[in-house]
């Protein structure tokens, strides 16, 4: 059985019809989401577990919930900088450079419960977590100065062992099992080091050579959970993964003709099934695309949100979802973004229109939702958002799926012009949400008039012609006027004259009322000049006038 909904109605009234009214309903959420965050100079990274997001700010650290809604605020930290979270998401770890410290936080609370003091290893900024081991990447930019530090955190005292030094700045960190790797952010090229910290001190295994491997402006880097691979973002060179112990290059996630821009960001599954990056479109704005991580074939590619420029490294993964920030300087906006689903397998929705649309009249629309696996989908709930011309949006209803996926809606148009249709699949727990849009050309609806009355008359003796406005169909006659002029030939020659616009009746009637001056044939013109939802229309009606000077 196939489940068919009106999604619409004929308006009361053409004034409703022309200003939109047809769905009070507000849009649902958008299921990809930026969500502003007020009161802000710059943002820095995302920390994501137990059903909370965490971003460092320049004075404070903002926590959003799994959905990307702003929940709370942790205040009274110096210059917030890199953030790491436990896997059961109960604790967060800031790195505070402003005060040269690490902060602990308990997520549930949000209170501070310990400050490991920092303060012979001047601005911590990265931080990479491992089990009880905080791997820290610190210095102030171009006093080479900076290094690696570690901080066993399941020390009540933690005391800072050095792993590398003497480093341009703060550099990035990554560390898990016996391996760290670490690289130099903000130069080029960027050579990578690999430390073996099974002894301590820690044992250089080697240097990746940023100049001979075309390695340029590290952006971010990450670690497999054993260590044995290390995954490097360089905007030139693409998503690479480096063996830590033979230091070659196993592979590249994508290739670079397929970046429509630069890659800024990387992050792993917690299950390491998937890589995720994001990117910095070349023409537009952000997006960010899903990797597998066994075939390195691409599963997903997001569309785009904004034109705001993503933060580098501020990658983010919480179950399915992805979250990152972006900047938009420019006017003084930053976003937490939310990419729902990323990591789950893709439904398919197709929306069309299967047939020629009026508007105020109802037509419909054929689509179908396709699972991956190819099964047949049941009964699914589809909603419908319709988009004006005038970039007005609205929920117009929900339709639901036949079994094998497929679906009718019917929708009337209020206006005419470019009109666009949206499908929505909230999709479930396995699959990810699918979105389709079609656009509609969608007529205007057609009127027509008419004007009956004497075809003779005298000069100087008042004269009424009726008129009416009609509509195809059961469609209610516009309010408004219809513009008069007369066109007058005789003797003389050919005068054109406007006369006092006629008011429409509820029924679309109207009076025309003239006194001739002069003799002559009369051409009265009346001109309906449409809307948004009707169409142009005109009659012209002759009179022949006797007597007068003409």
């Amino acid at each position: 059985m196939r489940f068919r909904t009106v999604i619409g109605s004929v308006l009361a009234s053409t004034m409703a019809a022309a200003a939109g009214l047809v769905a009070t309903t507000a849009p649902a959420a958008a299921r990809d989401t930026a969500t502003l965050i007020p009161g802000v100079t710059q943002l820095v990274d995302t920390a994501a577990g137990g059903g909370r997001v965490f971003v460092s700010t320049t004075d404070r650290i903002v926590v959003a919930d799994a959905s990307g809604t702003l929940t709370g605020t942790i205040t009274g930290l110096a210059s917030p900088t890199g953030l790491a979270i436990t896997p059961d998401g109960s604790r967060v770890y800031a790195a505070l450079s402003g005060s040269n410290e690490i902060a602990e936080i308990d997520a549930a609370t949000l209170a501070v419960t310990r400050r490991i003091d920092l303060s012979a290893y001047p601005s911590p900024t990265n931080l990479s977590l491992d089990g009880d081991r905080l791997w820290v990447g610190y210095g102030v930019k171009g006093s080479f100065v900076g290094g690696v530090l570690s901080l066993d955190l399941s020390a009540a005292a933690s005391a800072p062992v050095q792993v590398a030094d003497r480093m341009y700045g703060a550099p990035l960190v990554a560390g898990a099992g016996t391996t760290v790797a670490t690289g130099e952010s903000g130069l080029s090229p960027s050579n990578l080091r690999v430390y073996d910290v099974s002894t301590t001190p820690a044992t250089l295994r080697g240097i990746i050579d940023g100049s001979a491997n075309g390695l340029w402006d590290l952006n971010d880097l990450t670690i497999t959970p054993d260590g044995a691979q290390a995954i490097t973002v360089f905007p030139g060179s693409g998503l690479d993964v480096w063996d830590t112990t033979t230091l070659t290059k196993v592979r590249t996630y994508g290739s670079r003709s397929e970046y429509p821009g630069a890659p800024r960001s990387v992050v792993r599954s917690a299950d390491g099934a998937y890589l995720a990056a994001a990117f910095d479109g070349d023409t537009y704005g952000p997006y960010a695309a899903v990797y597998d991580s066994a075939s390195a074939t691409r599963t997903y590619q997001t569309t785009i949100t904004n034109n705001a420029t993503l933060v580098a490294g501020s990658l983010s993964v919480m179950g399915h979802d992805l979250f990152a920030l972006q900047e938009d300087r420019q006017r003084n906006r930053y976003y937490l973004w939310r990419v729902e689903g990323a990591t789950l397998q893709a439904s398919t929705l197709t929306l069309s229109p299967a047939g020629t649309a009026t508007a105020l009249d109802p037509f419909p629309l054929t689509g179908r939702l396709t699972l991956p696996d190819g099964t047949a989908p049941g009964e699914q709930p589809i909603e419908i958002s319709r988009t004006l011309p005038d970039g007005t949006t609205a929920v117009v209803g929900t339709v639901s799926t036949a079994a094998d996926g497929t679906f009718t809606a019917t929708d009337t148009p209020p206006v005419g012009g470019s009109v666009s249709y949206t499908a929505i699949w909230d999709g479930s727990p396995t699959v990810r949400w699918s979105k389709t849009t079609t656009k509609v050309d969608v007529a205007t609806h057609a009127t027509s008039l008419t004007l009956t009355g004497p075809t003779t008359g005298n000069a100087s003796r008042s004269l009424t012609l009726t008129g009416r406005l009609s509509t195809a169909g059961d469609v209610p006659t516009p309010a408004g006027s219809v513009a008069v002029w007369r066109v007058v030939t005789n003797r003389n020659g050919t005068t054109v004259l406007d006369l006092a616009p006629a008011t429409l009746a509820a029924d679309g009637s109207f009076t025309i009322t003239d006194t001739p001056p002069v003799g002559g044939t009369y051409t009265y013109h009346a001109r309906y000049d449409g809307n948004a939802t009707f169409s142009l229309s005109h009659v012209a009606y002759d009179v022949v006038i006797r007597g007068g000077a003409g």
